[in-house]
C-alpha cells in the first residue's frame, strides 16, 4: 500500500484546499483511500517522517476544539511542527493586510491552516500565499469535515457512489459542502432547510451540474420528511454556527426541521446519524438521536484526524 500511496498518480503536491470545487473526483477518492489505509497503519515509517522538517502554520479566527487538536495531532503524526496562531495573538488582530501575512508566513512555513469567519479571506490567502492554504472552516465551506464524514459513510454504509443522504437544517456552510462532496462522488443528496435559510444558489447550481457527470443528484427541499424518506444517512449542525447573528425568528424557522426519533423512522432502518459537533441536544437534535444506536458522531469526529492526515501527505510531501 506504501508504493500506492507514493504512485505518480496519487501526487497532489503543493495543491490547497479552500473549497472541494477545486478538486476532481478522483483526487477525493485517492485522498479517501489514503485516509482509511493511514488509520489502520499510524505507524508505517514513510508516513510518520513524510514532513520531516516541515512547518505547518495553524491561524484560528474562530474558537475550535476538534479541529485544532486534529490537525495538530495530524501534523505532528507526520513529522512536521505546528505552529499555532490565534487570530488576535498575531498582527491579523491589528488589521495587517492578509496579503502581507500571506506573503511573510510563506517564507517561514511549508502550508497554512486557517479557521475564519470569512471565505473570501481564506481565498484572499491562498492568492498571496506561495505554500498550500487548507479551510478549516469559513461561513461558506468546511471542506475537511466533509471529507471525514464521506470516510464514515464509506466506512458505515459500504459505499459512496449512489449513497442517499439528507442533510436537514440551516443552509449554511455543511449544506453547501455536502452538496459539493456528494455531487463529485454521485451521491444522492437531498437538503431541507426552510426558504429563508437556503444554501448558496450558486453552489446548488454548481452542485447539480457536477452531479449530472456522476450520476448523482442534488436536491433542496422544505420538507424535512421528503427529504430523510429512504436515506442512507442523515445529517444536521448547528441552527445558528459561529459568526452568525442569533435570533430567535431563525431558531423558530428552524424548529420543526430538528432531528428525532420520528424524523428518523422515515429513513432507512440501518440509516445513520452525522453531526459535525459541537451539538446543541434538544435544539438541532435530540438526546435520543445523538446517544442513539445510528448516531457515529464520534467515528465522524476521529476520521477527521484521517482525512487531514490524508491531505497534508499527498500535498506537503516530496517524493
Amino acid at each position: 500500500m506504501v508504493e500506492r500511496l507514493l504512485a505518480k498518480e496519487a501526487r497532489l503536491q503543493g495543491r490547497s484546499v479552500v473549497s472541494l470545487k477545486d478538486w476532481s473526483p478522483s483526487e477525493i477518492k485517492q485522498v479517501l483511500m489514503t485516509a482509511k489505509w493511514m488509520k489502520t497503519n499510524p505507524k508505517v515509517a514513510e508516513i510518520q517522517y513524510a514532513l520531516k522538517g516541515k512547518s505547518v502554520a495553524m491561524i484560528f479566527e474562530l474558537p475550535s476544539t476538534r479541529t485544532r487538536v486534529s490537525f495538530q495531532v495530524a501534523i505532528q503524526a507526520l513529522g512536521a511542527a505546528p505552529v499555532i496562531l490565534d487570530w488576535q495573538d498575531s498582527q491579523l488582530g491589528r488589521g495587517e493586510p492578509i496579503e502581507d501575512t500571506a506573503r511573510v508566513l510563506s517564507r517561514y512555513v511549508d502550508g497554512m491552516i486557517v479557521r475564519a469567519k470569512s471565505h473570501q479571506m481564506v481565498q484572499a490567502l491562498q492568492k498571496w500565499a506561495t505554500v498550500p492554504v487548507f479551510n478549516a472552516l469559513t461561513d461558506m465551506a468546511h471542506p475537511f469535515q466533509v471529507l471525514a464524514d464521506a470516510l464514515t459513510i464509506w466506512e458505515h454504509v459500504g459505499y459512496l457512489s449512489g449513497a442517499k443522504m439528507a442533510y436537514v437544517g440551516d443552509g449554511n456552510n455543511m449544506a453547501n459542502s455536502y452538496m459539493i462532496i456528494g455531487a463529485k462522488l454521485g451521491m444522492h443528496v437531498n437538503i431541507a432547510c426552510p426558504e429563508a435559510w437556503q444554501p448558496s444558489a450558486d453552489i446548488i447550481a454548481y452542485a447539480q451540474q457536477e452531479a449530472e457527470m456522476t450520476g448523482g443528484s442534488i436536491q433542496v427541499m422544505t420538507d424535512p420528511v421528503q427529504a430523510v424518506r429512504g436515506v442512507d444517512v442523515v445529517a444536521t449542525d448547528v441552527f445558528v454556527s459561529m459568526g452568525d447573528v442569533d435570533s430567535a425568528s431563525k431558531r423558530q424557522a428552524l424548529a420543526p426541521y430538528q432531528v428525532n426519533a420520528a424524523l428518523m423512522q422515515h429513513a432507512k432502518e440501518n440509516a445513520i446519524f452525522l453531526h459535525c459537533l459541537p451539538a446543541h441536544r434538544g435544539e438541532e437534535v435530540t438526546e435520543e438521536v445523538l446517544e442513539g444506536p445510528q448516531s457515529v458522531v464520534f467515528d465522524e469526529a476521529e476520521n477527521r484526524l484521517h482525512v487531514q492526515k490524508s491531505v497534508l501527505y499527498h500535498t506537503l510531501a516530496e517524493f
